[in-house]
């Protein structure tokens, strides 16, 4: 219940401008559920109708819920460099089998300002052979960010791909020391 003793919905979702953009942050009762880069109306449309879909219930515009007032408090924080780690509870029920795993290895074992390779993190879940599949996970994380698929780079020294498109990779690898900032 809210403080006005109306149910909290099931899914709520609230824009948060952030250093790469506006981000759409949507949380569950079980926690945050799902992170969406450039969020423009077109975008944000787009994910929350793919929410419904794949939720089923109807995701209610909600910028003050309580379900979402901590995550923009620490994506604000990490946006102005005065949060590393985010320590939220997050609903994985968007993502499942292989890529869960991979995910929560990531989440939990590549700290900030550090980087991993795609072949090494398949070999920290036991599949030393998986690396394009470890690339298939990052492409669904349904919460980058917090489950930092910005940290997962080529073995070679490359960049590697992102769903949220390179540049924005680039920004966060400079926010957090990896690359340096860019110039414009």
């Amino acid at each position: 219940m809210d403080s006005q003793g109306q149910a909290e919905p099931r899914v709520v979702w609230a824009l948060v401008e952030s250093g790469i953009g506006p981000l759409l942050l949507a949380a569950s009762r079980e926690g945050l559920v799902n992170v969406v880069f450039h969020a423009t109306d077109a975008v944000r449309d787009k994910a929350v109708e793919r929410l419904a879909a794949r939720l089923g219930t109807e995701p209610v515009e909600a910028p003050g819920s309580p379900l979402l007032a901590e995550a923009i408090r620490q994506f604000k924080a990490y946006f102005a460099g005065e949060r590393r780690d985010f320590d939220l509870p997050l609903d994985w029920s968007l993502i499942s089998g292989f890529s869960r795993e991979v995910l929560r290895e990531l989440a939990s074992g590549v700290p900030y300002g550090q980087v991993v390779g795609y072949g090494d993190l398949a070999g920290r879940v036991g599949q030393p052979g998986a690396a394009q599949a470890v690339g298939m996970a990052m492409g669904a994380n349904p919460l980058p960010v917090v489950v930092p698929c910005h940290r997962v780079v080529e073995s070679g020294g490359g960049i590697g791909g992102f769903g949220g498109g390179l540049e924005t990779k680039r920004r966060l690898l400079a926010l957090e020391g990896v690359l340096p900032e860019p110039l414009f």
